[in-house]
């Protein structure tokens, strides 16, 4: 039986407001991917998606960022590479704090892309994650696209796990459409859905211009504050059972 990880991006609270409504989605992914206070969510954010991923039987994944609450973290800040591994450690660490069993890490937002390109920041985003693995005892796997940071993970011993969205363009050379370009963000529940059964089945996605892109990926995505998700997400589960694809944590 084929497999597939669905990660969500949750515990996405700002003032205290949740950005999603996380009590639907623990109940559709596998994997959450917890915000850890750098563009959203707080100590009790965190305690809550703790104790919804025991109740659903959902791995921890943490969710760090550029610290930039106002922005959400979708603005690439010019931080200093030994200041972006310090904050990319605290808030790993504040997530453990909480009392989550953290077993991957998953840049957020403009950090996630910056680290597919930029040699130095994803050098300090893989230290800090090592960092954290040397505290815990085992090492953290690095949940995203490619680029730099599967180099970097692979020099600081760390895991690399690829991942695949299913709410997101795709460009013809595997990267995402930038989310200020026509085609970024898909909406439609059912197109959701067969994208999940091609990419955990055959491995792969048709971009924007109609070609068709090999995405060799163990987890996929569905964004927890799009809108629709939780339909989008039950749809995608339908569909994989439907296709006799397990949906299941690879960590």
């Amino acid at each position: 039986m084929a497999s597939i990880d669905l990660n969500a991006d949750l515990g996405e609270t700002v003032g205290g407001v949740p950005t999603a409504d996380d009590e639907a989605m623990f109940g559709v992914v596998s994997s959450a991917s917890v915000a850890c206070g750098g563009h959203a969510g707080d100590a009790a954010s965190m305690a809550d998606a703790v104790a919804r991923a025991a109740r659903y039987g959902v791995a921890v994944g943490a969710h760090p960022s550029f610290v930039d609450p106002a922005g959400f973290g979708r603005t690439a800040l010019a931080v200093d590479p030994a200041r972006l591994r310090t904050q990319v450690r605290e808030q790993v660490a504040a997530l453990i704090a909480a009392g989550a069993d953290v077993r991957y890490v998953k840049p957020h937002g403009a950090l996630y892309h910056v680290v597919s390109a930029d040699a130095a920041r994803s050098d300090a985003v893989a230290a800090a994650i090592a960092d954290i693995g040397a505290e815990i005892g085992r090492a953290l796997p690095v949940l995203a696209l490619g680029g730099e940071i599967v180099r970097a993970a692979r020099e600081h011993g760390l895991p690399f796990r690829a991942e695949a969205f299913l709410d997101r363009g795709y460009l013809p050379d595997g990267r995402l459409v930038p989310r200020t370009e026509p085609g970024a963000l898909l909406h439609d529940p059912e197109e959701v859905a067969e994208r999940a059964v091609r990419l955990a089945v055959e491995g792969t996605v048709v971009a924007v211009d109609g070609s068709v892109v090999a995405v060799d990926a163990v987890s996929m995505c569905v964004h927890g504050d799009t809108a629709g998700a939780v339909a989008m997400a039950r749809a995608v589960r339908r569909a994989l059972d439907s296709a006799g694809v397990e949906v299941r944590a690879p960590w």
